[in-house]
Formats: C-alpha cells, structure tokens, sequence
C-alpha cells in the first residue's frame, strides 16, 4: 500500500511517501548531506536496487524534487543468520540529511512506513552498529546515540533483544532490535528466539 503525506515545517512542506518504486526514486535528486554510508549518488543506486527486490521497500522524505531522508527494509543478507528466518525483515538503513535533523523527520518517516500495514506478518530486526552511526554530526558520544535509537524505535514497537550474534557482541553499545508484527504465529516467535543464541541453532 503506497502512503503519501505532506507535512508543513519551518524547514518548508516535506513530503513523506513509500514504498517508492525505482523510476520514481531516479527522478529525485539526493541532497549532498546524505553520505553517512556512501556518497549520495552511490545512496541513491543503493536505494534504487532495494527496490528491484520482490521484498524490498524504501520509503523516503523529500524536500521538492530533493530525497532529504530515507529508510530501507530487505531480507538480511544470506550470510547472516536472520535470513534462515522467513518471516524476518531488516530496517537496513535510515538517514536524514543533517539540514533537516531535530524536526521529528526520522520519527515521521518510520511511523508513515510501519502505519502501512506491510510488515504486519514479519518480524522487522534492526542490527545496530557503533561504526555506522554519525555521532559528529549529532554532537553525540556512542552512549548517547545509543540512548537516542533506543527512544526511536522503542516508540514504534522495537524492543532490545539479547544475542551471541559476534557482529553484535563486537562492542557493548551495539544492540539488535526487533519489532513483531500483529498477524505473526507464535512459530515464528519462537523460532526467532532460537536464532538468537547459536546454541539454540543446533
């Protein structure tokens, strides 16, 4: 189910729609502060081949013809041991150009993208690293900015999991996080929880 909704700041109208569909996507431009994991016209790639993916989703916020924010959800990559569940989604990024931070677009952004209704049969995971996060340009330390996603997605159902994941145990501040949709059987439930401990895997 596409969304589209136009919200009026002081920063101007900001239009929030998704999921957008690649040759949409290719007509916007990226706004040049979008680069905390690529430079934007290689963001922009990124988020264009999301959307070649049968479960891929990306939902963005723009300014005009101008994308100032993003979030993606896809499988986990194959590697990972999230994939070994279907029903399992991952949030694989979310960004807001650092023009437009401390206006709510972030919050904004992930409630007009879980309100849709497509992520209600999954179990959405957030696997978060110290290395992605721009705590420069948030004026933040690790445990601050830990602090702050906490509060974001804890307001949309995202809830601290405990795992053996090595990705996750690397460094204390990092956190998976994971959101269980409405229309999820408790098998799905359950076999999430095994895969979070490796043993349990056996």
């Amino acid at each position: 189910m596409y969304i589209s909704k136009t919200i009026e700041t002081k920063l101007g109208l900001l239009v929030f729609e998704g999921p957008v569909k690649g040759e949409l996507l290719a007509n916007y431009n990226m706004h040049a502060e979008l680069s905390n994991f690529r430079p934007p016209d290689l963001q922009k790639a990124a988020l264009c081949k999301i959307t070649d993916f049968p479960e891929g989703m990306v939902f963005i916020v723009r300014n005009c013809q101008t994308v100032i924010g993003y979030v993606t959800f896809h499988y986990p990559d194959g590697y990972s041991r999230w994939r070994r569940h279907p029903a399992v989604l991952e949030l694989g990024g979310i960004e807001v150009a650092n023009s437009f931070r401390h206006n709510h677009v972030a919050s904004r952004l992930l409630e007009i993208a879980l309100s849709s209704g497509l992520m209600e049969k999954n179990i959405v995971i957030t696997t978060e690293y110290f290395r992605h996060w721009d705590t420069n340009g948030n004026r933040m330390n690790v445990w601050e900015y830990r602090k702050m996603l906490d509060r974001l997605f804890g307001k949309f159902g995202f809830v601290v999991k405990p795992t053996d994941d090595p990705d996750i145990r690397e460094h204390s501040v990092n956190a998976l996080m994971a959101r269980a949709g409405s229309e999820l059987n408790k098998d799905d439930l359950i076999l999430f929880e095994r895969l979070q401990f490796k043993k349990s895997m056996l």
